[in-house]
């Protein structure tokens, strides 16, 4: 595993509550395990090489994928909660008593939930291009499953900014994605990405009351990374997000949209180095 990289580790599947869930796990033993959660509609082998092979220099990663996408099996859930039961499934399977979680998107929206119902389990988080329940802006009407035919137009658009810097970042993050050769994933299937796609708009909806009541049970220390320009989550969720979890801090980064850690990839690490250690 230590001498593993995101381009080699083979795909393993773990039983957890009767579910299939594949995985793949590399990087340095003996640390607190990093647990990536992923975004909308994707697997293991969306997950930027540069991002996930950086924090294995130090560190173990654990991908996977949830249930009923990529090469896990199940019915993928509808509902932000369903997906984090399945995640603590997951990490039982595996037996990891305390992780770091790193949640990109959707997966920021799951380790939110992680943290408020199982705070023994996770140690700290980072949330990546997310925002809180009921945040501003956040219904998600603009996305549609069927922008998921072009994957690498989809990229571009909503990862990525107008400007040639962060087009040049998008075409080498694209590049990337195809490093590893062998083993790579399955896909995700429009009926698993439509389920996502329910379980993220019902993740916008605007509480009753106190809309932002659960951020303050986040006890962990928190790093929120953000565009300044990100086209999926609005940025004032960003500044919502660190504004009501007791331990944040943020850190925005310019001319980027939804994919702004990649595009900064370098600056990002450091970044998530200095906090995790």
């Amino acid at each position: 595993m230590a001498d593993a990289t995101h381009e080699s580790a083979p795909t393993r599947s773990v039983n957890a509550d009767g579910l299939k869930i594949a995985y793949r796990r590399f990087g340095q033993p003996g640390s607190v395990p990093l647990l990536m959660l992923n975004y909308f509609a994707a697997h293991m082998d969306n997950w930027d090489p540069a991002i996930t092979n950086g924090f294995a220099a130090e560190r173990e990663v654990i991908l996977f994928d949830y249930p009923g996408l990529g090469s896990s099996t199940g019915e993928t859930p509808r509902t932000v909660e369903a997906m984090t039961t399945q995640v603590i499934a997951f990490g039982r399977a595996l037996n990891l008593k305390v992780f770091d979680v790193v949640g990109f998107s959707l997966g920021g929206m799951i380790a939110q939930q992680l943290a408020v119902e199982h705070p023994d389990m996770v140690r700290r988080i980072i949330l990546l291009g997310t925002g809180p329940r009921g945040g501003e802006g956040m219904t998600f009407t603009e996305l549609s499953v069927d922008d998921l035919e072009d994957e690498a137009s989809l990229i571009m658009n909503a990862f990525f900014t107008s400007s040639e810097a962060s087009k040049a970042a998008g075409r080498a993050y694209l590049n990337r994605l195809k490093l590893r050769i062998g083993d790579r994933d399955a896909g995700v299937s429009m009926q698993s990405a439509t389920a996502q796609l329910e379980a993220i708009r019902e993740w916008g909806l605007v509480p009753a009351k106190d809309r932002y009541a659960m951020l303050g049970k986040i006890r962990q220390p928190t790093l929120v990374v953000h565009g300044s320009k990100d086209v999926v989550v609005m940025p004032i969720n960003a500044f919502l997000l660190g504004q009501h979890i007791p331990d944040a801090r943020l850190v925005m980064y310019p001319d980027a949209s939804h994919g702004a850690q990649s595009q900064y990839s370098d600056e990002f690490l450091e970044h998530a180095r200095r906090f995790l250690n």
